[in-house]
């Protein structure tokens, strides 16, 4: 009897081990990456941007008056602040002003005319760019040409209208916390239609309450905080990790299979890249979803269900085997 109880002791500390094994490896994956993700700056790039943050960086600018010696102070317009702080911290960190704008822009006052320049759009610098290849710019591009964003709007609605490339900073690829990740994508599709002002630039139907038109959701604040607007309004894409395609309103997700399951649609969608990462490096995915209980049948690691059986199988022998030897005893 002691000897049985050692060996499910032993097959039960066996099974914690690969179960801490499995997620602490997951663990010390991120913070790698975590390590990775700082940036550097050069300092050329710093000082040559230092001229534009002066003004733009501030609320408030100021320049000498031509006529007199005196000061003249001015409100920096909202559309045309960029936080510096977050600027070098965006994709284009280490891009000079005057690698997207006119050098023009160098002299100050600047020229009226500069104000009517036309506004580069993302395929001009990654369109056929060998670096950018993998994130698949062209097929965003056609994406979002079919989304209703494109075709409900004007040509006015280009990529500048949710990703400002001043600030943008890819999110999905290069921050572990998916928590974060929800919040800040969230936070571009808030930008409009949270914002009755903006909304009304592009539109001119009354800006919906999105609340109001969210009543229907079941626990509609822990949704809010657990998944993208994109996970139910766009249509999901193998070869792209955010989708860009949204679509009408009567085109949402709303079953609530669709993500509650083993095939859940988050798994294609928010946990796409950090799947795939993680399966590249180690063969385990489970850490990144472990806490995410809502979807059904995730939390599973492939290793340890057959370990699981087998251990099983074993046990079922086992017993079987005792219950023979016992019974064939009493026989005789």
């Amino acid at each position: 009897m002691t000897t049985k109880k050692s060996f499910f002791a032993f097959l039960n500390l066996v099974i914690l081990a690969l179960f801490i094994f499995s997620n602490s490896y997951a663990q010390v994956e991120q913070n790698k990456d975590k390590n990775q993700a700082k940036k550097e700056v050069s300092n050329e790039t710093k000082t040559f941007n230092q001229n534009c943050f002066k003004c733009h960086g501030k609320s408030k600018y100021e320049y000498p008056n031509a006529d007199s010696s005196k000061i003249i102070k001015r409100r920096m317009g909202t559309n045309f602040r960029i936080p510096e702080e977050k600027y070098y911290v965006s994709n284009h960190y280490n891009f000079k002003c005057t690698d997207c704008h006119s050098s023009d822009y160098g002299v100050f006052p600047h020229k009226t005319d500069l104000f009517y320049e036309e506004k580069p759009s993302c395929l001009d610098c990654h369109s056929g760019d060998e670096q950018s290849a993998k994130y698949r710019f062209e097929q965003i591009a056609e994406e979002f040409q079919k989304s209703v964003h494109s075709t409900k709007h004007s040509t006015e609605f280009t990529c500048w209208m949710c990703h400002d490339p001043h600030t943008y900073k890819i999110n999905a690829r290069s921050n572990e916390d998916i928590s974060q990740t929800i919040a800040y994508d969230n936070a571009i599709c808030l930008t409009c239609h949270a914002d009755v002002e903006k909304y009304q630039l592009i539109a001119d139907k009354a800006n919906p309450n999105i609340l109001n038109k969210h009543e229907w959701l079941p626990n509609q604040k822990n949704h809010f905080n657990s998944v993208r607007c994109i996970e139910c309004h766009a249509v999901v894409s193998d070869s792209i990790v955010v989708a860009h395609n949204i679509q009408p309103k009567a085109k949402a997700v709303k079953r609530c299979v669709e993500c509650h399951s083993k095939n859940s649609l988050l798994l294609q969608s928010l946990y796409k890249y950090q799947i795939s990462e993680k399966m590249a490096k180690g063969g385990f995915f489970n850490a990144v979803i472990l806490n995410d209980s809502f979807v059904i049948g995730a939390n599973r690691n492939e290793y340890l269900n057959l370990i699981s059986i087998v251990i099983f199988g074993l046990i079922i022998l086992g017993v079987s085997a005792h219950a023979i030897l016992r019974i064939s005893k009493r026989k005789n």
